[in-house]
This record gives structure tokens, C-alpha cells and sequence, in this order.
């Protein structure tokens, strides 16, 4: 048998908007049912799996290095307010809605989660699946945020730090896979800015 067509395994659908098109490191990972859109930039050993939605289209999007967006996430911003900023080795688990916040360095946002307006979830910060964090809260480094409205549950335990460090590494070994597989190798268009 042979593998003559491989339509649909490339990574992504990635889309212009008011002429600004995604921009995508090395060695990242987007699955071939994701879409970027617009004014987004996705650094080196980044994840982003299946059915994910970055639309930077009123805002930009960042996403840093070797950070995983989990099956199903949804990211977005806010027209003439906030972008969506997401540091490095940052996890965001299956389901998540982003929406105009910053995830610091290292965090993590678990399965089902809402991380509403102009909040932030610092650096070593935990929120736990289905919470929602309503818009300009804080969730401190170190500490495990939970439920709806989301408020501060106890200080993270060894094993959740320990986990922080951990997802990450395991994302970028799982997308990495994927592309050895000939999976979400991203083609995305490079276009020359026009003259002014």
C-alpha cells in the first residue's frame, strides 16, 4: 500500500486577517484540524492540538515556547483592550476559553476552564478544571484557584509543582511524534509586506 495522498495531514488552517497572517517558530506542533487566524505568533517547541481556535483578529495572540493548547481550547481577544498572552511552558488543558488575559510563565489552566478579561494567572499558578476566573482577578504563583466564580483553594502541593514542570515537556514530546509522523508539519504562507 501506498501513502501517495497525504491531504489533510498538514498542520492547520491558517488565515489572514487585515493583512496579518500567523507567525509560527521551529519545531512546533499544530494539528491539522486547528485554526490560526490573523495577528498571532506561536514560538519555537509550541503544541497546539486538535480543534483548537487562536483567532487574533481585533487583538494579537502569543503564544511562548514549548507551551501546549490542549484538544478544543479557544482563544480570543479584546477589540481596543487586551490581547491574550500566554508565556512559556504554559499548559492549558482540553476545553479551555482564553479570552483577553495573561498566562504567565510556567501556569497551568485545567480541563473546562474560563480565564475571563484582563485577569492574569502568574508564574508556578494553578486553576483547576472548571473554574471560571472572572475578569481582573489574580491568581498568585503558587496557589490553586478553583470554582464559579473561581477563589483561592490552598497553596499548590509538591507533586502539583512538579506536575507544572512536567506537562509541558510531555506535550512537546507527544507534537513532536506527531511530526516525525509527517502530522501538523505547519506550511504556513510567507508574504513580503507591501510598500508603503
Amino acid at each position: 500500500m501506498s501513502n501517495a495522498t497525504r491531504s489533510g495531514f498538514e498542520g492547520g488552517l491558517f488565515l489572514p486577517f487585515k493583512g496579518a497572517w500567523p507567525r509560527i517558530g521551529n519545531n512546533v506542533f499544530i494539528a491539522p484540524t486547528a485554526t490560526v487566524i490573523g495577528d498571532v505568533e506561536i514560538e519555537d517547541e509550541a503544541v497546539v492540538m486538535y480543534g483548537c481556535t487562536v483567532r487574533g483578529d481585533t487583538n494579537w495572540i502569543k503564544i511562548g515556547k514549548r507551551s501546549n493548547l490542549q484538544d478544543h481550547v479557544v482563544i480570543h481577544v479584546n477589540e481596543g483592550g487586551s490581547p491574550t498572552s500566554i508565556g512559556h511552558r504554559v499548559s492549558v488543558g482540553h476545553s479551555v476559553l482564553l479570552h483577553a488575559c495573561e498566562l504567565q510563565d510556567g501556569c497551568l489552566i485545567g480541563m473546562r476552564a474560563i480565564v475571563m478579561d484582563d485577569a492574569v494567572v502568574e508564574s508556578g499558578a494553578m486553576v483547576a478544571g472548571g473554574a471560571v476566573v472572572v475578569p481582573r482577578t489574580v491568581v498568585r504563583s503558587g496557589e490553586l484557584w478553583g470554582g464559579s466564580p473561581a477563589k483561592f483553594m490552598r497553596p499548590l502541593k509538591d507533586r502539583e509543582k512538579e506536575y507544572l514542570v512536567r506537562v509541558p515537556d510531555q506535550y512537546y514530546g507527544l507534537g513532536s511524534q506527531y511530526r516525525r509522523e509527517g502530522i501538523g508539519v505547519p506550511e504556513v504562507p510567507v508574504f513580503e509586506e507591501k510598500s508603503k
